[in-house]
């Protein structure tokens, strides 16, 4: 999928969608994000030695993750993150890098999805991590 086919999924909009392409591989959803080095998240993070913010993967992650749900997910629901757990940095993602997940959803219950995943760039790992999301209403 390209930008404007995950848009149609994803509410992400300008500066957050964070996924470039994704593709599905049977139960999993592998995204990837090239880092150019002129993305907001990395103004001032660190000035002479730019590095891709966890919380950023982790986001990029979830988008991943957030594929897997285009059957459920509607203009009328929201993903929310209600947690991650076991989330373990291995290495960094600089500019230049390209990011790719491999995420699954391992479990759901009602409107909660569980997902395990990895964040790589090329064979090294970089993050590993599990998380849970909520599909919300979409009422201000």
């Amino acid at each position: 999928m390209n930008k404007e086919e995950i848009m149609r999924i994803l509410p992400h909009r300008d500066a957050m969608l964070l996924l470039d392409e994704v593709s599905l591989e049977g139960d999993e959803a592998v995204g990837k994000k090239a880092i150019t080095g002129g993305e907001w998240f990395l103004m001032g993070h660190f000035p002479d030695r730019p590095v891709v913010p966890g919380v950023i993967l982790c986001e990029i992650m979830a988008q991943s993750a957030c594929i897997l749900l285009k059957d459920v997910m509607t203009e009328n629901k929201l993903p929310f993150y209600t947690g991650m757990n076991n989330v373990k940095f291995r290495s960094q993602v600089q500019p230049g890098d390209v990011f790719t997940t491999r995420i699954k959803i391992v479990r759901s219950m009602g409107p909660f999805y569980f997902a395990k995943g990895k964040g790589y760039v090329g064979d090294r790992l970089a993050l590993e991590g599990e998380f849970s999301f909520a599909l919300a209403d979409n009422k201000a």
